[in-house]
């Protein structure tokens, strides 16, 4: 007779289809956004201030929450937690496409940001849970980061081709309809897993998690923006250095730890971790660069710069899905180490070939390759992770691996966005501030060095004048020798990444063993 463990394992690879569906309305949502966000100051009347912060409001949430809610999920069960999660993203997409204001926006982003929390720990905690055999499962976390490479990948085409049609609320809109059959399938092809010895919860270590990341993520966004050394960036970054050392701390001594340390004397967990991290900084950051460059230098519209980072996402769904086969044949040691060394290659040659009008065809090159490099790292690293932690850890694994994702990814943005401006600023300085001729006032000035996009509209202003000619020139010329500057620091971490990887990851999975939990008590 058959039970509801092997009636949910044999529906395994139908299930997986369903956590791809919920993985990819994820990967999507942010690309999604950006794209749609001059609509959005349009019809809202919102501020770049409030632009940002409906972009930041998600990401804060979002990497704040994760890992207690792959805590909770191991505890209260992995499918209700992410059917609760679906629920919560599709409630907050829908509030999110009926709000008229800017502050109604950020909140219920933020608001989507638990849903996404809690999304994303579980789906490949369910894998892991599910997936018993070590290849099938390394097939399937391949599956699951080509998934989460495709939806960053097409965010920017689905917005565009929306955009050109409906409003801005449709980005959001369309959430629904995924939401929903996402639900359905993950009802009837999913199996339930939970850690049956898990411990009271960590009510201190949820806490100092939660405040921590926050504070270290807040951090990050705002050195972005403005500098490393303004006051609210060093208090944030001091208060998640003495947050997260207590929660370190706490952790370390705690017998109900919600994040048990001794996982990261495994390097197959942790050097996997780091491994992964730098990938996530490589590609926002390029990414981050990509879609400007197209768009305010090159001039194509939303979706026809889509297009052209579109090609993207095959590559990495194809190659992602393949190196599964190739970390089995070479190790993932190999595998990680020469994926992000091919990805560190394929940025300094983008730094070397980009132009005002450097010819599509070029950065097609560079994009197959970084994008290559990325995809042969990603699932093998994550693999090494899932499969270093005891299965009743999944979900606090799961969790882990994606919050260096998200903190990798806003590192990436952060520190190469701030090399970009100190060079844009310098270029147009030089340019436009030491010439008086260009009889520019000082607000316009102001206005052309906080970024090419409002330098354009500046331009724009000032009509079809030599003086308006000479704002683009200058900006675009700055803005791409700035991006060479950011790619060039960019390609030399990645690299240095790799060497890393090459040393302290193991070539096989170490795995742990299941936790033995002295305290049982689940009060």
């Amino acid at each position: 007779m058959e039970t509801a463990i092997t009636k949910g394992y044999s529906k395994r690879w139908i299930g997986l289809v369903f956590l791809g569906v919920a993985l990819l309305i994820i990967s999507i949502d942010n690309t999604v956004l950006n794209v749609a966000l001059p609509s959005i100051a349009n019809q809202l009347g919102a501020s770049s201030s409030g632009l940002q912060w409906i972009v930041d409001s998600y990401t804060l949430v979002f990497a704040a929450m994760l890992l207690t809610a792959g805590s909770v999920g191991d505890r209260t069960g992995r499918k209700r937690a992410l059917q609760v999660g679906q629920i919560i993203f599709g409630i907050g997409s829908l509030a999110c496409a009926l709000s008229t204001s800017e502050g109604m926006l950020i909140g219920f982003r933020a608001f989507l940001g638990i849903g996404g929390a809690i999304i994303m720990p579980s789906t490949l905690s369910i894998i892991t849970a599910t997936f018993h055999d070590p290849r099938e499962r390394a097939q399937a976390i391949a599956i699951w980061a080509g998934i989460f490479g495709l939806g960053s990948g097409v965010g920017p085409v689905i917005a565009g081709g929306l955009l050109e049609h409906f409003s801005w609320s449709s980005v959001f809109f369309i959430n629904l309809p995924v939401v929903a059959i996402g639900l359905v399938g993950v009802h009837f092809f999913v199996q339930e897993s939970r850690d049956e010895n898990a411990p009271r919860t960590d009510v201190p270590g949820l806490l100092m998690s939660i405040v921590g990341l926050f504070a270290l993520v807040y951090g990050i966004i705002q050195a972005g923006r403005g500098s490393w050394t303004d006051g609210d960036v060093l208090w944030s970054l001091g208060t998640a250095v003495v947050v997260l050392g207590l929660f370190v701390w706490w952790e370390r001594r705690s017998p109900t730890a919600m994040m048990p340390m001794r996982l990261f004397k495994n390097m197959s967990f942790t050097g996997a971790n780091i491994a992964l991290a730098l990938v996530m900084f490589a590609m926002f950051g390029s990414l981050f660069f990509m879609g400007q460059y197209f768009q305010s230098v090159q001039g194509y519209s939303p979706l026809q710069a889509g297009l052209r980072i579109l090609p993207m996402a095959p590559i990495i769904m194809i190659v992602a899905v393949s190196s599964a086969r190739i970390a089995q044949s070479i190790g993932i040691k190999l595998c990680v180490g020469l994926g992000i060394l091919i990805a560190a290659g394929g940025l300094y040659y983008v730094s070397q070939i980009v132009q005002v009008d450097t010819p599509y065809w070029e950065l097609l090159i560079a994009m197959v390759v970084l994008s290559s490099g990325m995809a042969m790292a990603m699932s093998p690293a994550t693999n090494s992770i899932m499969g270093s932690v005891p299965v009743n850890k999944a979900g606090v694994g799961s969790a882990m691996n994606n919050t260096l994702r998200q903190v990798g990814g806003a590192l990436g943005v952060a520190v190469l966005g701030t090399l970009m401006n100190n060079t844009y600023v310098a270029k147009v300085n030089a340019a436009l501030a030491g010439n008086p001729q260009a009889g520019l006032p000082a607000q316009a000035l102001d206005t052309i060095r906080s970024g090419i996009q409002a330098a354009h509209i500046v331009a724009e202003r000032l009509g079809n004048t030599a003086l308006a000619t000479n704002i683009i020139n200058v900006t675009n010329n700055a803005f791409v020798a700035g991006m060479k500057d950011a790619l060039v620091i960019g390609a030399i971490i990645t690299a240095v990444a790799a060497l890393v990887t090459l040393i302290i990851l193991p070539s096989r999975i170490r795995p742990a063993a299941p936790e033995k939990q002295p305290d049982r008590d689940k009060s």
